[in-house]
């Protein structure tokens, strides 16, 4: 397996038990940091026999930080007159254990019978110091950094017992729903197979990857892929449901980030940035958008088919339009796409720098 990066890794507990890990130099918090404290609540699963599919319940979120303005913002550095989840003044970039999580070991329960104990970790990943900008304004080495992050976080959630999944994306926008403008995404380590990993480790016929099957039947037709760098290629699949949606693929099979040397960590990370950078362009405004990283499986299984990739939603379809999950995607789970996959891939490449 190749080597992960040098980076500067420092572990810091919270108070209420909360890891925090700072990543590259930093300063230490200033005098008087108070730790702000986790919210006790019910955390639970209950199972959906007729979708077979788990729900998560996290009853205590409904209390978490929304749109604060700049000076109480929790991902900024830590200042005197201000304490927030880095304990630190000064960061490169930070991991901590989310105060207002989906999935939490050792939540309150309702005690109903249909639920079972929540399980598994929720994590937000701070890109930055800097409140402003977001994955397509990082200096390169800022990116070539955060897929290390990322690459470490797989490395340590896969080693828990009760991750068996380790699900690393990023939403981005008030329109999707984001509650905090600090550039963060956020990593999931599920104590289960969610149910679209599943889908596609099980898709296609035989043994062969799916992915792999797919990357190779875009790269014969062409005309959807976007750019081909040393350790992505980004195309719209002819599939997509979102308009204007990208997946970015290892063109080697490779189960997950940790299989990619630095190099080509480096070359994946920067390739998602130049989608980033190019939705920025399409309609001259932030793109709010869904990126989603899928992985090998980490319940202890081989997973050959399993393929590292990228995914991206941009929920903008045109200017000032926004694609919405309606009656037929959300009650009937089938997609329409306003768009054609040939053509918006078209309009992309003309912004891909």
């Amino acid at each position: 397996m190749p080597a992960m990066s040098r980076l500067e890794r420092t572990e810091l507990r919270q108070p209420d038990g909360r890891r925090v890990t700072l990543y590259g130099p930093h300063q230490p918090a200033p005098p008087g940091y108070q730790a702000p404290l986790a919210q006790p609540g019910i955390y639970e699963r209950r199972w959906n026999p007729l979708r077979r599919e788990w729900v998560l319940v996290a009853a205590a979120r409904q209390g978490r930080t929304f749109l604060p303005v700049r000076s109480r913002c929790p991902l900024c550095p830590s200042t005197g007159e201000h304490s927030t989840e880095i304990p630190a003044r000064a960061f490169q970039l930070a991991v901590f254990e989310n105060r207002f999580p989906s999935l939490r070991a050792g939540g309150d329960r309702s005690g109903r019978p249909e639920a079972v104990a929540s399980t598994g970790v929720c994590e937000v990943v701070v890109y930055t110091a800097e409140h402003e900008g977001g994955l397509g304004t990082l200096a390169p080495e800022r990116v070539a950094d955060l897929a290390e992050v990322w690459a470490d976080r797989y490395r340590v959630l896969a080693a828990r017992p009760d991750v068996r999944y380790v699900f690393i994306f990023e939403n981005r926008g008030e329109a999707v729903g984001v509650t905090l403008h600090h550039p963060h995404g956020q990593v999931y380590g599920y104590p289960f197979l969610p149910p679209h990993a599943a889908a596609e480790l099980g898709a296609g016929s035989g043994t062969g990857c799916p992915i792999c099957a797919q990357l190779a039947l875009e790269q014969r037709a062409a005309i959807r892929v976007l750019f081909r760098a040393s350790a992505a290629v980004a195309y719209v699949p002819a599939f997509a449901r979102w308009p204007y949606e990208v997946h970015v693929v290892t063109p080697a099979h490779l189960p997950c980030l940790l299989d990619l040397s630095r190099s080509a960590r480096r070359s994946f990370a920067l390739a998602l940035q130049r989608v980033v950078r190019a939705y920025d362009r399409l309609f001259e405004t932030p793109m709010p958008y869904m990126m989603v990283l899928h992985q090998r499986p980490t319940d202890g299984r081989a997973h050959p088919r399993a393929h590292l990739h990228a995914e991206l939603y941009p929920l903008l379809r045109d200017r000032g339009r926004l694609k919405y999950l309606a009656g037929s995607e959300s009650g009937a789970g089938v997609f329409i796409n306003d768009t054609l996959a040939e053509e918006t891939a078209a309009r992309l490449r003309t912004l891909i720098a």
